[in-house]
């Protein structure tokens, strides 16, 4: 067993802070990353080490795999986390760390790359005898051939790109006529998203629940499920809102769901944490969608409900460790939801929201965590994911869970920048949602309640609002003697800026 003493996080945000949390509870020296538009970012000041590896751009920073494994050595970190996102599936970032003595916190490149590609995933799953969505058995190569399968699964039906993701290269076809148009835009997203324009068919599920069961596994043969997740409220196919227990699920579903995602990690020799992703019906038949072979944005729920620290665990896994419990050994406790705090404006169509943060007060109390990286004074940059916070909550029944998270999100207030808060307290409040009777097609549905203009929810915003207007005005009164907040400067290097926070 290999014993690691210092971690590299590539990655930055609130993910970041995250395992590097869990690095100073083991004891670890972690090393920040970050790009020149990140300067000031939170994670930089909270690791032990931060190195800048390029420019604001994801490609010339987060992605520059020479960069940071340059880095990882010139620091001496022994392995890299690399969060979600950005590095953290990528087969060949896996393989480079392996070649360079480093050692990769996730699955092998091998299993990666079998997983990432979801005609391959369908075909391990298919011969694990995991159900899948009704579709093809492979890419489709043209146009005509994508009519003759859709004329014999029926229609409706998804294109989807082999190497997708987060809801790129996916088009929903309803109509016949609509088909070839929707392969060529699937194939060109694909193609411009990811580098690979290999689309396949898959029937379209009415009204389904995404639901996935978080996974570990160990080098000596060892998985278990940590339960599901209920992950069904979304928008273009990102999740906005999780939860577990699923209101969905009936223990016999969960129990046999649970057996079919250790299965399918099994049936490809998975190591550490991941999450099997599955659609399940109105009929509650249950389908293999696909598998991320990383941590997951919504592991805190998981982590509240079983007690089970998931980086550690992941720490552990690539240690060579042993799992020190079995499947019997976990149960679910109480119930934990999940709101992603998104810097956007729901109301005018979700547009990014970028710019300085003037004050923050972020929620506390009994059950409720915060997962964030922004602070007063700090400018929220235009070239990354919006999703700023993620706030979770705790309570012994979904009832009382809601009700923290309804009190919690009205103590989350946010001004310099547009949230995502008040469309979440809609959410909370939204009687289909209460009554756990949702799917897929949730904010759709429910879009003239939970799109609504903000100002008409709470008249507390207004006066809020008014009075920050007015303090915005007195300090400009008073230029000639008042000072724009500038964040505190400090001893920054360009590589490397040892901190101790």
């Amino acid at each position: 067993m290999k014993k690691i003493k210092k971690i590299l996080i590539a990655n930055r945000g609130e993910i970041a802070i995250r395992v590097m949390r869990t690095c100073r509870e083991l004891d670890l020296e972690s090393v920040a990353i970050y790009s020149e538009a990140d300067r000031t970012s939170l994670h930089v000041r909270y690791a032990h080490e931060a190195y800048c590896v390029g420019k604001a751009p994801s490609s010339e920073s987060y992605l520059n795999i020479d960069k940071i494994i340059e880095v990882a050595k010139q620091s001496g970190a022994d392995a890299i986390h690399p969060g979600y996102g950005f590095l953290s599936e990528n087969a060949d970032f896996a393989r480079r760390c392996g070649e360079e003595g480093i050692v990769f916190i996730g699955p092998s490149p091998e299993v990666i790359v079998q997983m990432g590609d979801k005609i391959q995933a369908r075909e391990a799953m298919t011969a694990a005898g995991i159900p899948v969505v009704p579709g093809t058995d492979g890419e489709i190569k043209s146009e005509d051939e994508a009519l003759e399968v859709i004329k014999s699964i029926g229609l409706p039906v998804m294109i989807k790109a082999s190497a997708g993701g987060g809801g790129k290269g996916m088009r929903l076809v309803k109509n016949e006529s609509e088909v070839v148009s929707a392969v060529r835009a699937a194939r060109s997203e694909a193609k411009s998203a990811f580098g690979d324009d290999a689309v396949y068919i898959e029937k379209y599920i009415t009204s389904p629940h995404h639901i996935e069961f978080q996974i570990l596994a160990d080098q000596h043969g060892n998985t278990v499920h940590l339960f599901e997740r209920e992950c069904s409220v979304q928008r273009r196919h990102q999740k906005m809102i999780e939860e577990t227990p699923s209101p969905l699920m009936t223990p016999e579903l969960r129990d046999e769901m649970g057996k079919a995602a250790v299965e399918a990690a099994k049936a490809v020799n998975y190591v550490g944490a991941g999450t099997i992703e599955f659609l399940v019906d109105n009929d509650l038949n249950y389908y293999f969608l696909e598998m991320n072979t990383r941590l997951q944005v919504e592991h805190p729920i998981t982590e509240r409900v079983t007690g089970i620290d998931l980086v550690k665990q992941q720490i552990y896994a690539a240690e060579g460790r042993e799992l020190e419990f079995g499947q019997d050994d976990l149960r679910q406790r109480g119930h934990a939801i999940e709101c992603r705090i998104y810097a956007e404006d729901p109301d005018n169509n979700f547009m990014p929201s970028a710019g300085k943060v003037y004050k923050i007060s972020t929620p506390l109390g009994l059950g409720v965590r915060t997962d964030g990286y922004v602070y007063e004074g700090y400018e929220i940059p235009i070239y990354y994911d919006p999703m700023i916070s993620k706030l979770i909550v705790w309570g012994k029944t979904r009832d009382e869970a809601i009700a923290r998270m309804r009190r919690a999100l009205y103590e989350y207030k946010i001004t310099g920048v547009k949230t995502s808060i008040k469309m979440l307290e809609r959410v909370m409040n939204n009687e289909n949602f209460i009554a756990g009777n949702y799917d897929t097609h949730f904010i759709e549905k429910n879009q003239e309640q939970l799109l609504s203009n903000g100002m008409k929810d709470n008249p507390e915003d207004m006066v809020i609002i008014a009075a920050f207007i007015d303090y915005l005005d007195k300090l400009g009164s008073n230029a000639a003697v008042t000072k724009e907040f500038v964040p505190a400067q400090s001893r920054w290097r360009k590589i490397p800026y040892v901190n101790h926070f």
